[in-house]
């Protein structure tokens, strides 16, 4: 395709987006959320978009797109909730996913009528041409966007994705988990990466492009309506791999079997009501609570020798004590935990988190895996990102060369030196620091960036920022003093 027509294609996207997105101003006063607006855009984009791409036998005949569309009034809303009930019962595997217990937020006739005369309005030529999947991001990352949304808490940012997937140069043939799936954002870039490397698939044999449709991609997603967004989008991106309805620190993770690569963006806080995973397999984090931590170890197990991860994980994993240091003991012990990013601050919605990303390998053997980490500072005198300074990809370009070629962190490497961006510490540095990951070594005058935000949304996403940043600090001291007062009851005991 020409760059114009690239060009082109991409702003009719995004005018398609823009144009679906406005749509929720319409539904505000029927108390209408924009995770809820979201979340009902999906049913009716799933079937206007099965007719567009000719695939409504998936659809009972009575609740296809145009025995809908064509309604009005409390009729067209009646049979719209019968639909969405009917259709949850569905045998296709993939519509009865993103329909099952699907509830419609609308109360008022004249709003259903609205959405559809307006999906029925899109230039949906343009949009097939573009790819129906790149329309369906666009929505999830403008809902992410928005800060009153709530979503960019788990929405990992698109070329934060983009990034980590360029390094780990996922591969045809490769079992690729995502255990905090979200909305399938990183599953999608490693398909999308995978399909550019095979002509779309088509340069692989007959048996090999099946299991990339198929088998190659797996993933659980916590919550509901969040695992149907996932289902849509994968779907929507030719990828048939399930993405389960689960929680991967019970053995709905153990079930998922091993994989030559995770990437993922766990979530972050403690579990509910100070649960524990419920995993046979689990020793390191088997009490606690600490969701990040819990994570960590599922990947480890979850890897097949010389298999590979990359995880965004808060600060707090890289200097947590007690059952943080002994995890991190395990990890180096078992892989190789070869480099880690620090990322910016405010990449995500709320401004304070900080967060980082470890890329690993995991050993041939269980014994002294890591003999030393490469640490990149990109968190230091970094732009106040917001509105006004979004990320890009070419964010990401300084460290993208200084980790080289090789997905497992062989790649030749310089240390830059007390003033660079790029260091190395060797096994016995980390030892001397009680196993404290948490290495930085510029001075930072990046908070004083965030006196340069403008946008309102921004200043007050900052501040949300860092008081959650605070509260996520304080759970998990309380997470490590209970499970200092439980190790301190079973050796009294």
């Amino acid at each position: 395709m020409a760059s114009s027509e690239l060009t082109r294609g991409r702003v009719t996207t995004q005018d398609i987006v823009s144009r679906l997105w406005n749509l929720c101003h319409v539904l505000r006063d029927d108390g209408v959320s924009y995770q809820e607006y979201v979340t009902e855009l999906t049913f009716l984009l799933f079937l206007k978009m099965m007719e567009e791409t000719g695939r409504e036998e998936r659809i009972a005949a009575d609740y296809q797109w145009k025995q809908i569309a064509q309604r009005e009034g409390i009729d067209q809303l009646d049979h719209y909730k019968l639909a969405l009930l009917t259709l949850g019962k569905s045998g296709d595997p993939t519509v009865k996913a993103i329909f099952t217990d699907a509830q419609t937020k609308l109360r008022k006739p004249a709003n259903l009528k609205t959405l559809t005369t307006a999906i029925d309005g899109l230039d949906w030529f343009s949009a097939r041409e573009e790819g129906l999947g790149e329309l369906y991001e666009g929505l999830l990352e403008k809902n992410a966007g928005e800060k009153k949304s709530g979503a960019g808490q788990y929405f990992t940012p698109r070329p934060l994705i983009d990034c980590i997937v360029r390094l780990m140069k996922p591969q045809a043939g490769e079992v690729v988990q995502d255990p905090a799936a979200g909305t399938g954002g990183f599953l999608v870039a490693a398909d999308r990466y995978i399909k550019d490397a095979t002509d779309d698939l088509y340069g692989l044999p007959q048996a090999e492009g099946f299991f990339q449709r198929n088998n190659a991609f797996m993933g659980i997603e916590l919550v509901p309506d969040t695992h149907r967004l996932a289902m849509m989008n994968l779907m929507l991106h030719g990828i048939d791999g399930p993405i389960i309805l689960g929680d991967s620190l019970t053995p709905d993770g153990e079930a998922l079997g091993k994989a030559d690569l995770i990437l993922t963006n766990p979530p972050f806080g403690t579990k509910k009501g100070g649960g524990r995973p419920s995993r046979a397999d689990f020793s390191v984090t088997a009490e606690t609570s600490n969701k990040q931590l819990a994570f960590v170890e599922h990947i480890v197990r979850a890897l097949k020798p010389g298999g590979r991860a990359a995880i965004v994980l808060p600060d707090n994993v890289l200097f947590e004590d007690n059952t943080g240091r002994r995890l991190r003991q395990w990890v180096m012990e078992l892989a190789k935990l070869h480099t880690i990013l620090r990322l910016p601050t405010g990449i995500f919605y709320a401004q304070g988190v900080k967060t980082n990303v470890l890329f690993l390998t995991r050993g041939k053997t269980d014994r002294a895996s890591t003999n030393g980490i490469w640490v990149y500072d990109l968190r230091a005198n970094m732009p106040a990102f917001g509105k006004t300074r979004p990320l890009t990809l070419g964010d990401f370009a300084s460290f993208e060369a200084a980790y080289g070629e090789d997905p497992n962190g062989e790649s030749p490497r310089a240390d830059e030196g007390p003033q660079g961006r790029f260091r190395f510490f060797t096994r016995s540095d980390i030892t001397a620091r009680n196993d404290n990951l948490d290495i930085a070594w510029l001075r930072d005058d990046s908070d004083a960036a965030e006196d340069d935000l403008s946008d309102p949304e921004d200043i007050a996403a900052a501040i949300l920022g860092h008081l959650r940043a605070a509260l996520a600090e304080v759970e998990a001291v309380d997470a490590e003093l209970a499970g200092a007062e439980t190790e301190q009851t079973g050796v009294n005991a």
